[in-house]
Parts: C-alpha cells; sequence; structure tokens
C-alpha cells in the first residue's frame, strides 16, 4: 500500500470514541458531607499549631533522622505493620545497626533479623518479607527503592499504605498515605463517608487540597495517638472539637 493510499485510507475509517471514565458511584456519595475543604484546612491548620507538643511518630522520626533516605523509611514502615510505635523505633534501631542498605540487609541470616526486630508483629515473616524486598531492590531496581507507586507495590509486602508513605515521606511527593487512624478521623470529621482505608484514600485525592496531601497522615496518626482516640476521644481538650461532626463518638472525655 502506497503512503497515498494509507493516508486516504486513515481519513476514511470510522473514529473510535473512548468512553470517560466515570468515577464510581460509591465516591461521588462519600465527598457529598457536611465539612467543605476549606473549612477542613482550618483543621489542619489548627492542629498543625499544636502538633509540636504531641509525640512524634515513629516513622517521621526515621525520616528525620535518616535525611529521608527511602530505603531506611520502607523497612520501618514493613515494621511498623501491626506493631506499636515504642516497639517499631527500638526494633528499627537494632535492625539499622546491623545493616541499613539493601545489599547488607539482604546478607543477614533471616534468624539475625529476627532477633534484632523481635518483639515486633509477626517478626519471622518480617524478617522473610525484608529479605525478599532487598533481593527485588538488588536484582529489579539497581538496589534502589522505586519512587513510582505502582513498582512499590509490585515488592512483596507492601500494600498502598506502605507504599503511599515511601513516596510522601521518603521522596517528598505527592501521595495520601491512609492508615486506621486517617480513616476513622476524616469519617469523625466528616469530611468523608466511606467503609474502608482505600475508600478514604481516594476521597482524600478527590476533595482534600493538594498542599495537605503529603502530612496528613503523620499530622492525623499523631492527633488519634494523643486526642481523637478510637474510643472515648479526648473532644474536652480537643483543639478542633467546634469544626467536628463527631460522627459515631458515643463517649468521649
Amino acid at each position: 500500500m502506497t503512503a497515498r493510499a494509507a493516508a486516504v485510507l486513515l481519513t476514511t475509517m470510522p473514529v473510535r470514541r473512548v468512553p470517560s471514565v466515570r468515577p464510581p458511584r460509591w465516591l461521588a456519595r462519600a465527598v457529598a458531607t457536611p465539612m467543605d475543604a476549606r473549612t477542613m484546612s482550618r483543621v489542619i491548620g489548627r492542629l498543625e499549631g499544636v502538633a509540636p507538643g504531641w509525640r512524634t511518630t515513629t516513622l517521621a522520626a526515621i525520616a528525620a533522622e535518616t535525611g529521608r533516605d527511602p530505603f531506611r523509611v520502607l523497612v520501618g514502615c514493613l515494621l511498623s505493620l501491626r506493631t506499636r510505635d515504642e516497639t517499631t523505633a527500638g526494633a528499627a534501631a537494632r535492625l539499622f545497626a546491623l545493616a541499613d542498605t539493601p545489599r547488607t540487609l539482604g546478607a543477614l541470616p533471616a534468624e539475625t533479623i529476627e532477633r534484632a526486630i523481635f518483639p515486633v508483629g509477626f517478626y519471622r515473616t518480617k524478617a522473610r518479607v525484608l529479605r525478599a524486598v532487598c533481593e527485588h531492590l538488588l536484582t529489579r531496581f539497581g538496589g534502589a527503592v522505586p519512587s513510582d507507586l505502582d513498582a512499590l507495590l509490585t515488592l512483596p509486602g507492601v500494600g498502598r499504605k506502605t507504599a503511599n508513605l515511601v513516596v510522601t515521606t521518603g521522596f517528598g511527593l505527592p501521595g495520601i498515605c491512609v492508615d486506621t487512624h486517617v480513616h476513622r478521623i476524616s469519617n469523625r470529621l466528616g469530611f468523608v463517608r466511606t467503609r474502608n482505608p482505600e475508600q478514604t484514600e481516594w476521597a482524600l485525592r478527590a476533595k482534600l487540597p493538594r498542599r495537605h496531601w503529603i502530612g496528613i497522615n503523620d499530622l492525623l496518626v499523631a492527633f488519634g495517638q494523643t486526642i481523637c482516640q478510637p474510643l472515648s476521644p479526648r473532644c474536652s481538650t480537643c483543639p478542633v472539637a467546634r469544626s467536628c461532626r463527631r460522627l459515631g463518638v458515643r463517649t468521649s472525655r
């Protein structure tokens, strides 16, 4: 076929329209809530004003102490799953004293890692996961932690929470990490109406001003640990009590 004939054929072919991607129906309901984005920005501003007096989260401390090293942030995230902050902090410190790169950590026997991170939850499983992550980083990513969310999700043991934390805390890139604190507080305030953390992430991406994305996790985790606790939150001393809808709160202090 000549170039002229091909051009004529292309101009006569019917255009196939690609259907536009519509957001799921639940998302529209999730963001149609009493608190708007402007009010949420004011809430975040008030919380940021008092946050320096709260205890720093372990992951924030790891990021600060390591110069936001993505690998150590990733390891800290994996250690923190189903583990209290103070336990994670000690385990991370002991492990990083032995190895703090994919190559050196991947070379440690699983038993050595287990002893270093005990008593974090599921410490034997986490030791195997850490070795597997190091192997993937070395063989697939040249020993570096990828900054792409989808690439991070291909690593063993890495879910959306961990991947988003690495993107935001390790690389300083836009993302929203949603854990139980962020999910609970966003719904309690009346900013979103969602059933699980994954829905909350997408609702916040749709409604929360982008300038708040990176810091929202660390802020609400510290807030949730200090004041807005799951059971009987300290509403009498809450700096944003006047703006909060207190949805789902049955008892408070």
